[in-house]
């Protein structure tokens, strides 16, 4: 019995995240259905539920209310500026390897180019407010490189969400540098089973787990030769927590949800408008329908005569003004009211530029956030093919953005208006 306690402990301990993964996992996940929308967004049932509502009500009142997913566009936005312009890399001491070109073209072994990759790896760090990257080069047992050039090994890059990222741990060294002692992550779930992956700087641990039987299928050590753990953290924004980030949704998550909920109450508003509530007796028979027949006892009491229950919530057009300041809310939360406008706003020159130089302050900030993790990717790529790191890595740092049409107006009536004829 002892045996079979400890057994299962340790499997309980392995398939467990730490003290920090188990306070925010419930956060990620709810910023993962936020972005995600769609049937995700529906399984999270984040509508309110009313009193006495039945569940097959609450279900249909789910199936019939739409998401305005603005987490999506958010991001969506951030991305489109981040990534407008190809980042800027010199690789002096790679450029000479065919490696370099074909890991270039398909970082991560699934066709995606780099750029796409760190697009990718981008996006969940908006939505979590950080994202892992982990540089692997698969151990085929060749000896030289020209055998590893013969079989396409070479080092290759995935992307980890804090959802799968169980356990990590920093030390400080002597020199005050933080590094990274130990990684542990899911890699792969397929039904019941689990395939956890532990990194030590000196061993790799990987264990397939069974959960419904709650057993350990195999377990698996190798050598970890690099000395390292390969793992990047991408922060969008860095926290007071070492190992989590900033997330762009944090509030906004919450905004959408509300306008999600105040969606139904329009919804039902319509409908109760449109089909008020008819208050009768369980003897007197009442068709369905406009101008249906309505039979009642002979000897119905006068006072039990059926009537209409009228609705006297809020009008839809005060729900419609809720919604529409809570979009203004998100779009001030994310400095981003002039680029998603999708009408003319009554915005002054001066409100405009002072929001685009906000927004160009956010996007500033995340590009040095991805510059610095590319860096130290390409430091763990160069170890792997043991060649010093000499490269330059720069993102964009500008995104202003010029209404070229708005200035060309302003310098004719300056021109127009102006009394100098030497002008």
């Amino acid at each position: 019995m002892n045996v079979i306690q400890t057994l299962s402990k340790e499997i309980a301990s392995l398939v467990s995240g730490n003290e920090i993964y188990e306070t925010y996992r419930s956060r990620w996940k709810y910023f993962l259905e936020s972005y995600l929308g769609g049937e995700e967004y529906r399984r999270g049932l984040h509508l309110v539920k009313y009193q006495l509502e039945s569940e097959s009500e609450y279900q249909a009142r789910l199936r019939t209310t739409p998401l305005e997913n603005h987490c999506k566009s958010v991001v969506q936005v951030y991305n489109s500026f981040l990534f407008r312009r190809e980042p800027e890399r010199l690789m002096p001491a790679l450029d000479s390897l065919p490696e370099m070109e074909d890991f270039l073209k398909d970082a991560d072994y699934e066709g995606r180019d780099l750029d796409s990759f760190m697009k990718e790896a981008a996006t969940w760090a908006s939505v979590f407010g950080h994202s892992w990257i982990m540089v692997a080069k698969p151990n085929v047992g060749a000896e030289t490189r020209a055998a590893e050039q013969s079989l396409g090994v070479r080092p290759y890059v995935s992307i980890l969400t804090p959802m799968v990222v169980l356990d990590w741990q920093w030390q400080r060294g002597p020199s005050g540098r933080y590094t990274l002692e130990y990684l542990r992550y899911i890699e792969d779930i397929n039904g019941d089973v689990r395939v956890l992956k532990e990194w030590y700087p000196d061993r790799i641990v990987t264990t397939r787990v069974d959960l419904a039987k709650n057993v350990i299928m195999e377990s698996i050590e190798d050598v970890n030769e690099l000395g390292v753990i390969p793992a990047v953290c991408v922060y969008n924004g860095r926290s007071i927590v070492r190992g989590i980030g900033e997330s762009d949704i944090n509030d906004i998550a919450d905004l959408q949800r509300f306008i999600y909920n105040a969606t139904s109450e329009i919804d039902q508003t319509i409908r109760l408008d449109s089909h008020p509530s008819l208050v009768k007796t369980p003897e007197t028979q009442a068709g369905i329908g406009a101008g249906s027949i309505i039979h009642m006892p002979e000897n119905l009491d006068p006072g039990l005569k059926p009537y209409v229950l009228e609705f006297s919530g809020a009008s839809v057009e005060s729900i419609h003004n809720t919604i529409r300041h809570a979009v203004d809310t998100i779009d001030k939360l994310a400095n981003v009211g002039a680029v998603r406008a999708v009408e003319s706003r009554t915005m002054s020159g001066v409100a405009m530029e002072t929001e685009f130089q906000l927004l160009n302050a956010r996007l500033s900030e995340k590009a040095d956030n991805l510059e610095l993790a590319e860096e130290q990717m390409w430091r763990l790529w160069c170890l792997y093919m043991g060649r010093e790191y000499d490269g330059f890595i720069k993102y964009p740092d500008s995104f202003n953005i010029r209404d070229t049409d708005k200035e060309i107006s302003q310098l004719k009536t300056a021109r127009e208006t102006a009394t100098d004829t030497r002008v």
